[in-house]
C-alpha cells in the first residue's frame, strides 16, 4: 500500500529525511503546499544542488510510481507523450485486407484504439494507479524548444492529453508533478503560471555537513568539515562552473577511497577532477591557490573548535 501524503511541513521534512534528503524548512514548505494543493513544483537551481533527487525520494518514500521525462533539444509528442505503432497497424490492415471481414470504417476505428498506442511518460502519468498517483519528473525542462514547453500547458492545468485520433484522456487523479530547469534559458510566464516555484540553492556550510553525515557516512568528521569548508570556499570564486552538492558527495567519497583522514594540498591537487568539471578552473585551483584556500579553511575551523 503506498503511504499517505504529509499533512504538514514538519511531516515533509520527515518523508524527505526518511530518504535521505536534508532539506531547508522552506524547500519542505514549496512541496507540501505543491502536493496539498495538488500543483506541479517546478524548481530551478544550478546543476548538482539536489532537485531531480526529490523526485526520487518522493517515489521511494511514498511508494508511488516514478516516471522520469528527461528532456532535451528537439523532444517532440511521439518521444515525450504518445505514438502509434505503425508497424502493428500495417500488419493489422494487410491481415484484414487478406482476410476480408471488416469494411473501411470499422478497421479504421479499430488501428487507432488503445492496443496500438504506445504510452510515453506523460500519457503513462494520467493512467490510473492501484498504488496512487505516480510521481511525474520532468527533468530539464530548460533543455527542450519553446513548442514543446507551449505543449505542456494543458498537461499541467488540466492534466490531460487530447489525441485527434483517440480523444481526450483525464487522469482520475492528478499526478504528483516535479519540474527541473537549470536556468540554461528561461520558461515561459503562462508555464509557471501553472505551478509553485522554488529556488533551490546551495546549501549552507552546516546543511551540506549534514548532507555528507547521511550520505557519506564513511567520512571522517574532520574530513567531511575540511571538505564542506573548500567546497563552500570555491563557490564563492568566479569559477567557470562552481561545484554542487553532488560534487562534493563525489569528492569524499574519492577522499575516502584514497584513506584520507584530512585534506592535504598534494591529494587535493590530484583529485580535483572529481570537485571541478572545467580545465580552467582546476588550472586555477591548482597549487598554491589550493593550499592557500586549505589553509584558510583548516585556521576556520579551527577558531570554530576552539570557541
Amino acid at each position: 500500500m503506498p503511504n499517505t501524503l504529509p499533512t504538514s511541513v514538519d511531516a515533509t521534512l520527515e518523508t524527505l529525511q526518511r530518504g535521505n534528503y536534508v532539506a531547508d524548512r522552506s524547500l519542505a514548505t514549496a512541496l507540501y503546499l505543491a502536493l496539498k494543493l495538488r500543483r506541479p513544483l517546478f524548481l530551478e537551481g544550478e546543476a548538482g544542488v539536489g532537485k531531480t533527487e526529490i523526485a526520487k525520494v518522493l517515489s521511494a518514500t511514498l511508494g508511488r510510481r516514478l516516471l522520469r521525462l528527461q528532456c532535451y533539444e528537439g523532444l517532440d509528442v511521439a518521444a515525450a507523450v504518445y505514438e502509434w505503432n505503425y508497424a502493428r497497424q500495417m500488419m493489422e490492415i494487410r491481415l484484414a485486407e487478406a482476410s476480408g471481414d471488416r469494411d473501411r470504417d470499422t478497421l479504421g476505428a479499430d488501428i487507432f484504439s488503445e492496443r496500438f498506442l504506445i504510452k510515453r511518460p506523460l500519457l503513462q502519468a494520467l493512467e490510473p494507479d492501484l498504488a496512487g498517483a505516480p510521481v511525474l519528473l520532468i527533468d530539464e525542462l530548460d533543455r527542450t524548444d519553446e513548442p514543446f514547453e507551449a505543449y505542456l500547458l494543458e498537461v499541467l492545468s488540466d492534466f490531460q492529453v487530447s489525441i485527434p485520433e483517440f480523444g481526450t484522456i483525464r487522469a482520475p487523479e492528478p499526478p504528483i508533478v516535479i519540474l527541473t530547469s537549470n536556468r540554461t534559458r528561461e520558461i515561459h510566464d503562462a508555464l509557471k503560471r501553472r505551478c509553485f516555484y522554488h529556488w533551490v540553492d546551495y546549501p549552507t556550510a552546516e546543511r551540506e555537513r549534514a548532507i555528507l553525515a547521511v550520505k557519506a557516512p564513511q567520512a571522517d568528521a574532520r574530513l567531511s568539515a575540511q571538505v564542506v569548508g573548500f567546497v563552500q570556499s570555491l563557490r564563492g570564486m568566479d569559477l567557470y562552473k562552481a561545484p554542487g552538492v553532488a560534487e562534493t558527495l563525489d569528492w569524499a567519497q574519492a577522499l575516502v577511497e584514497l584513506n584520507q583522514l584530512e585534506l592535504e594540498p598534494a591529494v587535493i591537487n590530484d583529485t580535483l577532477g572529481t570537485l571541478l568539471k572545467y580545465q580552467d578552473d582546476i588550472a586555477r585551483i591548482q597549487g598554491s591557490e589550493a593550499a592557500r584556500i586549505l589553509a584558510q579553511v583548516k585556521t576556520e575551523l579551527a577558531a570554530t573548535t576552539a570557541r
